[in-house]
């Protein structure tokens, strides 16, 4: 498989019909010299309207979190954002719809299999933490971003930029202390 048919296979994957007829195009980013994966939700409908992955809010503390900038973020030879699922899901009674768990189960693989130089894996949110951490996630998502270091070197778990979250931010001050500076050297080092 190449890049092309892959795009083009879920575009016209029957289960994602609905997205075209909207006018919808998959949301994500993938070039064969990326270095770090960041494996997130699913497109928030800002982004998903813009045609621009994480082009919103949460885009932007994500830059800060990684030390990078967004012209680093977004250069496909540096970055692979794949989301769980590469549509914004709709809205929900409390927020966003999850995302379709056969979407990354079908996709995900045959695009990392094209990106062989990915040194880091970042895991945004619980959805791509149970995904690719399957058995080795802790009680809930706090725990197991505490738990960073059981990860390394490969693998940093992260909770989403999301400005709703300050609250989880202010109650877990572990978060900038103690995760940000490592993360930011592992991403330092993924891009050298």
């Amino acid at each position: 498989m190449s890049f092309e048919t892959i795009h083009e296979g879920i575009i016209n994957d029957p289960e994602n019909t609905w997205a075209r007829d909207l006018g919808y195009l998959p949301l994500y980013a993938a070039g064969p010299g990326a270095r770090i994966a960041v494996i997130g939700q699913a497109p928030g409908r800002k982004a998903q309207e813009s045609g621009i992955a994480w082009n919103d809010a949460s885009g932007i503390k994500l830059f800060d979190w990684l030390g990078v900038s967004e012209n680093q973020f977004r250069d496909p030879d540096l970055f692979t954002l794949l989301p769980m699922d590469f549509y914004y899901p709709g809205k929900g009674a409390t927020g966003d719809l999850p995302p379709r768990k056969e979407v990354a189960r079908r996709w995900h693989a045959p695009l990392l299999d094209l990106m062989p130089e990915i040194r880091l894996t970042i895991l945004i949110g619980r959805y791509a933490q149970q995904h690719y951490l399957a058995g080795r996630t802790k009680q809930n998502l706090t725990e197991t971003v505490h738990a960073f270091d059981q990860y390394l070197p490969g693998i940093i778990p992260l909770a989403h930029p999301s400005p709703l979250n300050f609250r989880w931010q202010a109650r877990n001050p572990w978060f900038v202390t103690d995760l940000l500076p490592v993360l930011r050297q592992h991403v330092a080092a993924a891009l050298t």
